[in-house]
């Protein structure tokens, strides 16, 4: 595979010795190295598709794919014959852990499979904590999250998440395990201190007005480590809001979105004591120096450095049915910046810069991919943000929300197709014939075009929780589903990576 800092052209890329010794030799599972050419590079995606590279006919080449290193998509069936993606010929998968699906003592798996992340398992297994985002009404229990009640943070709670233990070699999931509960509208989340555990978001502010009997729109921890389900514990201290996703870099500073229209901020929680969440910390906001209240939802320039701050949020668990203000009316009182829908957010190889996505920004609503930069504290540099990526046209992405930063430092988007802004809205597909709506995975290289490389094309649902395994070799990924059995479910994808960019 190429070298984090090598730019992928046209041509094949050069092969490194092996795609897992490329990670050990990283010591992490995924990114990309901040630098002024990734940046240059990132940036010359937005020029290529705003220079007349969006028409017509060139996105419909763009959806079938030609624009990737690895080739035009086709539909392809997983290990049991079903036909639920369509991928690049050569690569294989398998689908396991469906909504419906039985396990355990008599107990089913919940709906809306959402945020995933990857660990280490028992044995020779990858483990996989995988969020359920579920909206059912307080006490309504339908295809939810099946703790004891002893363990669940709120009795009439029915989201949370789910473990899987699944063998690389067989391709088989070994075992299936309920691992927090009583939570609401668990999104996505992302990786703790030293990848220890599982930062579970609530995308939601409901509580006892809503009929629950507690208050929702927190993070919770759960451990790698854990072979059943997990006490629930609120982390107040990390903030009180629509919580998307998180990521702990390696000081321990935990980066956090919110997703809550164009009232959405980028927060950074700073722990006590970045080992144990529960003792609690400070929340803080982003804010662009010089520019008090800025709103970076559209005419924003690609490629341009903004130098930011944080400011402090003075009550991080606002009791908002009494009143208070919320955590980001504080930010924004005190200079806080604004975003439309902040959704995924991953940490990239030198461990301390995060790329994040505005599902609904720019100028045309189809989303925005941001780079968070922090200074040097010895050279007493500014921290900086910068937009190295601006969808111009539905085709080449649309409503980009979970994301992960690959082996190769590429990026890729999960779509949960949200916009409706018409004609430009290219919500069909020639591999997904009579579906709206439909919905793809899209790479992002170091150099060269956005491309298509996968599309699902059992049903309108997003994709979710893209994360590759520790040696790189499988990228995991979910489709969210509904409440029909089958509907939703978890990807394994394998295959000849090394032919592009990812």
């Amino acid at each position: 595979m190429p070298h984090e800092n090598q730019l992928v052209t046209g041509t094949k890329p050069v092969a490194a010795p092996s795609r897992r010794s490329f990670l050990k030799g990283s010591g992490l599972l995924a990114g990309g190295v901040v630098t002024s050419g990734t940046l240059g590079a990132l940036a010359a995606h937005t020029a290529w598709a705003q220079d007349g590279h969006h028409d017509k006919d060139k996105d419909d080449r763009a959806r079938r794919g030609r624009r990737s290193d690895y080739g035009e998509l086709h539909r392809t069936p997983d290990m049991d014959g079903s036909h639920i993606l369509a991928l690049p010929r050569g690569f294989s998968y398998c689908t396991f852990s469906r909504t419906g699906e039985s396990f355990g003592n008599g107990l089913v798996v919940g709906r809306n499979h959402d945020g995933m992340a990857c660990f280490d398992g028992p044995g020779r297994t990858i483990r996989l904590i995988r969020n359920h985002e579920l909206r059912n009404a307080a006490g309504v229990f339908t295809l939810g999250v099946p703790v004891p009640d002893a363990l669940k943070y709120d009795a009439k709670g029915m989201g949370g998440c789910m473990t899987l233990d699944f063998d690389p070699k067989s391709k088989k999931l070994v075992r299936q395990f309920a691992s927090i509960g009583g939570t609401f509208v668990n999104c996505a989340g992302g990786w703790s201190w030293k990848k220890t555990g599982w930062i579970t978001c609530e995308e939601t502010t409901a509580g006892v007005n809503q009929g629950f009997r507690k208050p929702h729109g927190y993070n919770f921890f759960v451990p790698a480590w854990a072979n059943s389900a997990v006490q629930a514990v609120p982390l107040k201290w990390m903030g009180r809001f629509a919580h998307e996703a998180s990521v702990a870099d390696d000081r321990g500073f935990i980066y956090q979105t919110e997703d809550s229209g164009n009232n959405s901020g980028l927060y950074r929680s700073i722990p006590n004591h970045r080992g144990d969440l529960t003792k609690g910390g400070t929340l803080e906001m982003l804010a662009v120096k010089g520019s008090p209240g800025a709103t970076l939802i559209t005419g924003q320039t690609v490629g341009a450095k903004l130098p930011v701050e944080w400011v402090n949020i003075d009550d991080p668990d606002p009791n908002l049915e009494g009143g208070a203000a919320s955590c980001f009316n504080q930010g924004r009182t005190k200079g806080g910046a604004a975003f439309n829908r902040l959704e995924g957010i991953f940490m990239s190889h030198d461990g301390r810069s995060v790329y994040f996505v505005s599902t609904s920004g720019g100028q045309k609503g189809y989303g925005q991919l941001w780079h968070y930069v922090p200074g040097d504290d010895k050279l007493n540099d500014d921290d900086q943000l910068v937009l190295v990526f601006e969808s111009p046209a539905g085709s080449i992405l649309d409503s980009p929300d979970n994301m992960c930063v690959t082996p190769n430092g590429g990026i890729l988007f999960c779509e949960d197709d949200a916009n409706a802004l018409g004609v430009d809205d290219h919500d069909t597909h020639p591999l997904a014939p009579g579906i709206e709506n439909v919905n793809r995975l899209i790479g992002l290289g170091i150099a060269g075009e956005p491309f298509e490389f996968a599309v699902n094309i059992l049903n309108d649902s997003e994709f979710a929780g893209g994360c590759f395994s520790p040696d790189g070799e499988i990228l995991f990924v979910n489709l969210f589903g509904n409440a029909t059995p089958g509907s939703g479910m978890t990807c394994a994808i394998w295959g000849p990576w090394e032919r592009g960019p990812l």
